[in-house]
């Protein structure tokens, strides 16, 4: 039972620690955006196939945490 919660948890908890490592290499705006972009390519594509399915909240969580990052940097937040 414990493992099956686990296994839901990991697409949320992976892509923190990434963002926050990308938030510390102080990107552009730009390169930001260019990051979104391919994670949500990457999150339609995965969609399509038939093992990678499995993974689709990895990059769309990165996405997902990049887009708090930027708002929270661009408002003066962080």
């Amino acid at each position: 039972m414990l493992q099956r919660q686990l296994e839901s948890v990991w697409g949320a908890l992976v892509p923190g620690p990434i963002v926050a490592g990308l938030v510390y290499m102080d990107l552009s705006f730009s390169q930001w955006r260019a990051l979104m972009v391919l994670g949500l390519v990457a999150s339609t594509t995965m969609l399509f196939h038939r093992r990678l399915r499995h993974y689709v909240l990895l990059p769309s969580g990165i996405v997902f945490a990049s887009g708090l990052a930027l708002v929270m940097l661009n408002t003066g937040m962080g």
